[in-house]
Formats: C-alpha cells, structure tokens, sequence
C-alpha cells in the first residue's frame, strides 16, 4: 500500500523567502550601500518604461487639461477682446477731443478781428448742393446772430449769416457761386472774389493788366465802404495770375484761406456794414 507524502521542497522555498525579506529589511534600515545599489538598479531598469508610458500619456493629458481649461481659456479671450474694444474707443474719443481743442483754439487766435464781438459755435449741418455752398451752426438770433454777418476761422474768411432762426444759423460759404467778396492784393490794388463752385478757386475780377500779382501772395477782405466784411480778413491765396491779350483786367484766381470740408467750429463777427 503506497503511502501520500507531502514534498518539504514549498515549505523550504517559502521559509527562505522570509529569510531573505527579513535580511534585506534589516540591511535597509541600517542603510547599507549595497541594497541602495539594488534599488538604482532596478530603477534604472524600470526607467524606459516609465518614460515610454510618460510619453504615450503625456497628450492625452494635455487634451483632458485643454478640455477642462477651455471655459477658462473662452472667458478670458472675451475679457481680452472687451478691454482692446474699450481701449480702442478710448484712443478714438482722445483723438477727436484733441480735434475739438485744436479747432476751439482756432478761434481764439483772430487778430485779424480786432475788437469785434465774436460768437463761437459749432457746424451742426452741411448742406452742399448745386445750388448753394451752406451750412448750420448752432447758434441764432438768441446768441446775438444777425443775418449778414461775417464767419471765420483762425485761418480766414468762411462766408457770411444769411437765415437765422432763434438757437440757428445758416451760414452762405465764400466757394458758392453767389458770394462776393471785396478784396485787397498785397500790391494794394483792390477787386472783387466771387465764389465759382465747391471745388473751384474764387475768380478775382477788376485787377488792372499791368498789375504785379505773385503767385502765393495773400489776398485780404478790402473792407471798403459799405463791403459786407471787415477789412484784413484773410481770404486766399494767389494761385494763378496771368495777363491774356485782349482781356482789359488780369487773369487771377484765389485759393480760399479755409478749408470748407473740415469745418467743426466757427466764429460769427457782430458786425454789420453800416458801422
């Protein structure tokens, strides 16, 4: 009869196992070099592998943090682009502020005015047409605005108040073709200006032939008597002079002092021809 014997081989493998666990443990913790050896060691081994699964799931980790950040990311894109929209409406509103000053110290450089009165206002309404150069300011017969007074600018002559209402004023420009301005050249010779069109200089009328007119010089209101402006008001220059034969005057247009198509204020002179 065969007798069942159980091999001692598994009971030797597990108590050696426990032998060696215990004498690593022991050695470990009196900090011998050699286990810290074994222990580089299989890190070193074990490196690859980490850097290898390191790299595999290195995208995958930034895809999940971009898609977790990405409200984040939207709500301060929006932040970025109201902070340049307001930045920008800033700038805009400083340029046109610094305009608005510019423009006003225009008005209070009018030497030329002498002690005349003046009232300063603001272009509210261009109405070019073909037949008539015009604009609105906002000021009227409230402020002290007459019909026939004379408009101007730090640079010169604008035209003249023909309607008036009581907070209103249409004013006639120096370019429309009904306007006429009596002018003085810097030879002393006097003419007339008249308007002849938006984009047209003034044809100056009544220049004697033999008159010396140079191109560039300044031509000033004339103020003679009963003129409808004062005298020594800016109004062009000299573009062209030339005698024509045949023609008993000369030949000579003026470029206004002003330009009409940049106006946004202007200064009304309370001023009439009877004084």
């Amino acid at each position: 009869m065969a007798v069942y014997r159980r091999s001692a081989r598994p009971r030797f493998i597990l108590v050696l196992l426990v032998l060696t666990s215990v004498t690593l443990l022991t050695l470990d913790e009196r900090g011998v070099a050699v286990i810290d050896v074994a222990k580089d060691s299989v890190r070193d081994a074990f490196a690859p592998i980490r850097s290898a699964t390191d790299t595999v799931m290195a995208p995958v980790g930034d895809l999940i943090g971009g898609i977790v950040h990405y409200g984040d990311l939207e709500s301060e894109n929006g932040r970025l682009r109201r902070e340049n929209e307001e930045l920008r409406g800033r700038v805009m509103r400083s340029e046109d502020a610094n305009r608005e000053n510019e423009a006003l110290r225009d008005q209070l450089d009018l030497e030329f005015v002498g002690d005349i009165p003046t009232v300063t206002a603001r272009v509210v309404l261009r109405t070019p047409s073909n037949h008539e150069l015009s604009l609105v300011i906002n000021r009227g017969r409230d402020h002290g605005i007459a019909d026939g007074m004379p408009v101007v600018t730090g640079a010169g002559l604008v035209g003249r108040v023909t309607n008036t209402s009581s907070t209103t004023s249409t004013v006639l420009l120096l370019r429309d073709r009904g306007v006429a301005v009596g002018v003085r050249l810097a030879s002393g010779d006097v003419g007339v200006a008249a308007g002849a069109g938006a984009r047209n200089p003034l044809r100056v009328d009544g220049i004697e032939p033999e008159t010396r007119v140079t191109e560039g010089e300044v031509v000033v209101t004339s103020g003679l008597q009963q003129s409808l402006y004062p005298p020594n008001i800016p109004v062009g220059v000299v573009e062209e002079a030339r005698r024509e034969r045949g023609e008993l005057q000369k030949f000579v247009t003026v470029e206004p002092a002003v330009d009409m198509d940049r106006l946004s204020f202007v200064s009304v002179l309370q001023w009439s021809p009877l004084q």
